[in-house]
């Protein structure tokens, strides 16, 4: 398997989350991703990990990591362990996620780690449950997606990290720059 950036970065983030909340499992982990690659997103242009996110009911998942996880390639086997655990006093289980390997910072901007540290100070004992009441809010990706389009499991666009104001101005700086440079040429 070719590792790149991305997918360093990837199973990185996936260490720093695992090792610094609480009750880290599949859910939490991917609005924690989703967070940080949207947020990033919008104040950059570009997402940290690399990956989608696909609009499925209970929110935003990273579809590659979640098929990943049953069967872990190499990589992610030797940074993290998946273990189902008992949760509800026994009644359900959670796959909770866990770090074998330190978290290497090295692979970040100081923008992606002061993201990522922010995430943790917001959600660090914050339930999944209520992780996805976070995700669901009206105006945000996911609810475009899922509700108003109606596009169950459909892609959400990376552009719609940007409210619509914003999305409409930077389109119209982008459309300048790019007069200003015919212009030149």
């Amino acid at each position: 398997m070719l590792i790149n950036r991305d997918r360093e970065k990837l199973l990185h983030s996936v260490a720093f989350f695992a090792k610094n909340v609480e009750k880290c499992g599949k859910i939490k982990l991917f609005k924690l991703l989703y967070f940080l690659d949207f947020e990033h997103y919008k104040l950059t242009g570009r997402n940290v990990t690399g990956m989608d996110y696909f609009a499925w009911q209970m929110g935003p998942v990273p579809v590659e990591l979640f098929d990943e996880i049953n069967s872990p390639e190499p990589d992610m086997a030797e940074i993290l362990s998946f273990k189902e655990i008992p949760v509800y006093q026994g009644k359900n289980t959670m796959l909770k996620v866990e770090t074998k390997k330190d978290f290497d910072s090295s692979f970040f901007t100081k923008r992606e780690l002061k993201i990522m540290n922010d995430l943790v100070v917001a959600y660090k004992d914050t339930l999944a449950d209520d992780m996805i009441e976070a995700t669901h809010l009206e105006n945000l990706p996911w609810h475009q997606i899922y509700n108003i389009e109606n596009n169950k499991r459909g892609l959400i666009p990376y552009e719609l990290a940007f409210r619509r104001q914003e999305y409409d101005e930077m389109k119209r700086i982008a459309q300048d720059r790019l007069e200003v440079i015919e212009k030149l040429s």
